[in-house]
């Protein structure tokens, strides 16, 4: 008995012996909060840089949400067993930045690398939201999205309805579809704060708040409670009495009220593409998100959404090494162009997006261009290069609070956003005080 069990385990060791790899492959822990169909993209990147070269590995593990992923990163960090790369929604961006000694600059890796990397080939209204007031970008854009008009075309068509440019123009066809049988929405929208006080602000060149909305420093005061944020929120107080605006929701849940063809004008992410093409079934568009003529050099350029990928600090150089060909990996240009066309995310190269519309792409997929025009309607300003406020999944739901309060009529535009402003800064000032 003892000599068959000596001679199993003789086998087993010169089985693995034969197994075992010529050297060492380096692995690249990289943890995310990608879902469904996201989530196999994910997984096909790793494997085709994994096939690309022998040297590293890239392992992607889904960790739950967008703040899940996050702060079990951060909690790894603390316990010394951090990802090599974490993904973080676009608003923990100011969070991952005060977590001192937690990461490593993107800028900086691919510097110690030796990898190609230059700033300005990427998209500059995706790198702003995540480079320094110098252009140094900190983290890897990856999926990205903007806010964008969704248009039911045939519901517009039977009303005699335009698709709308302007606010003016929205609300006199949601009045339209009213009239026309859309008696419970005329026009509605998802992710309200997103949509009505950070898109609008940077679509329109006011500040959301000083200090370039947050991007050039934590000790920022907030700011959209100005006559024009005051104007637009009356406006949908008012269209929302009769319907014709009608308020669904902090997040995105609403989305449905799109594809069911309830709600026929619908703002949300770029990034609803996928679900639109699948539970639609009537002809859609999506258009810019809309503005209100009378400001001066409106329309701007919109904000992103989505999430970039953060580097850990604390691990060794051949390991970032690693990372830093993965990160030169995903800018190639067939794939990133690739990439968009498939999936829906955008580009995050300029080159990929002068390719895509070189193919002609566009011409058979004009709804995939139109958050793309936005973000590069215009170079971006301090205005519009995104936010980077502390604690902004807390300061968010304090914003709907008070938008909530004055669309119920508990509160009028000015005092709502008075106090949502007032409510957010004390938000900051405590953030201020941990992030130092």
């Amino acid at each position: 008995m003892a000599i068959r069990h000596l001679g199993a385990a003789a086998a087993v060791t010169v089985a693995l012996a034969f197994a075992a790899p010529a050297h060492a492959v380096t692995e690249i822990q990289w943890w995310h909060a990608m879902t469904g169909g996201n989530n196999d993209v994910v997984n096909r990147l790793a494997e085709e840089f994994n096939a690309s070269q022998a040297e590293y590995k890239v392992v992607p593990s889904f960790k739950g949400g967008y703040a899940d992923t996050m702060n079990a990163g951060i909690a790894a960090f603390r316990a010394g067993n951090a990802p090599h790369i974490m993904q973080v929604f676009e608003v923990g961006t100011a969070t991952m930045m005060s977590a001192t000694g937690a990461i490593k600059p993107v800028y900086q890796l691919m510097k110690d690398a030796g990898e190609p990397f230059d700033p300005k080939a990427y998209l500059p209204a995706i790198t702003g939201y995540y480079s320094t007031s110098k252009g140094e970008m900190l983290s890897f854009p990856f999926n990205s999205s903007s806010m964008v008009m969704w248009i039911n075309k045939d519901e517009l068509k039977k009303a005699g309805v335009e698709i709308p440019k302007t606010w003016p123009e929205v609300f006199d066809a949601a009045k339209k579809l009213k009239a026309a049988g859309h008696s419970t929405c005329g026009f509605s929208n998802a992710w309200a704060t997103w949509a009505h006080i950070e898109q609008f602000s940077a679509w329109h060149n006011v500040p959301i708040g000083t200090k370039a909305n947050g991007l050039d420093g934590f000790d920022t005061e907030l700011k959209f409670n100005s006559p024009l944020h005051v104007k637009h929120l009356q406006n949908l107080i008012d269209l929302q009495k009769d319907k014709t605006y009608d308020y669904a929701g902090r997040a995105n849940a609403s989305e449905a009220r799109f594809g069911s063809g309830e709600c026929a004008i619908f703002l949300t992410s770029s990034g609803y593409y996928g679900t639109a093409k699948g539970t639609a079934k009537f002809d859609f568009t999506s258009a810019p998100m809309p503005y209100y003529p009378d400001v001066q050099g409106a329309p701007q350029n919109s904000i992103i959404g989505g999430a970039s990928l953060w580097v850990m600090g604390g691990k060794k150089p051949e390991e970032y090494k690693g990372v830093a060909k993965f990160f030169a990996f995903l800018s190639d240009t067939n794939r990133q162009a690739k990439l968009h066309q498939e999936s829906g995310y955008l580009p995050i190269t300029k080159a990929a997006y002068e390719k895509t519309k070189a193919d002609g792409f566009y011409e058979k997929n004009p709804t995939l261009e139109t958050p793309l025009k936005e973000l590069t309607n215009k170079e971006p300003t301090e205005n519009s290069r995104g936010l980077r406020f502390g604690n902004m999944v807390q300061m968010r739901d304090v914003w709907a609070e008070e938008m909530e309060a004055a669309l119920g009529g508990q509160k009028t535009a000015q005092q709502a956003l008075d106090e949502a402003v007032k409510r957010g800064n004390a938000i900051l000032r405590t953030f201020e005080k941990t992030a130092k």
